[in-house]
């Protein structure tokens, strides 16, 4: 398994340090820093307390808790968040209650995103007059299901 050092600093000492919970897992543990009740249907950007510096080459994601989803309809709003390797902020995170009758309450210290790592590639953009052919072409938004008229 590879690793990357990632530079962090937090916006007071009781805040933790994200963390693993498992051998293995992808992603660490973002938590709350301000109590909130999310309305249904309401989003709300929450503070973590985190700030981070990646090296050149990285890029964090924020990704949505698979239990706070399931269990109570929250998301990410621009799920994943990107935190690229030259912001130096607090990373913050856009929170949708999804539930169409239930608030729900977080408190501070609340698990409430994951953050993963990741190297990534930039692109040359080259201007051409036309793309080279593919089998798909050009459809999309469902092409590969089933057929509208089925």
């Amino acid at each position: 398994m590879n690793t990357v050092d990632v530079l962090i600093s937090t916006t007071d000492p009781s805040v933790p340090v994200p963390h693993y919970a498992h051998p293995g897992d992808a992603g660490a543990d973002l938590t709350t820093r301000e109590a909130v009740t999310i309305a249904p249907g309401e989003r709300v950007t929450v503070r973590t307390g985190v700030k981070i510096a990646l090296p050149d080459g990285y890029v964090a994601l924020v990704h949505p808790r698979s239990g706070l989803a399931a269990k109570h309809g929250v998301t990410i709003v621009n799920a994943p968040g990107t935190v690229d390797a030259g912001y130096r902020g607090e990373i913050c995170v856009t929170l949708l209650n999804t539930d169409a009758s239930a608030p729900v309450s977080l408190a501070v210290g609340d698990r409430i995103a994951q953050l993963v790592f990741q190297r990534f590639e930039r692109a040359t953009f080259i201007p051409v007059d036309s793309l080279p052919g593919s089998h798909r072409g050009e459809g999309g938004f469902g092409s590969t299901g089933v057929s509208a008229t089925a």
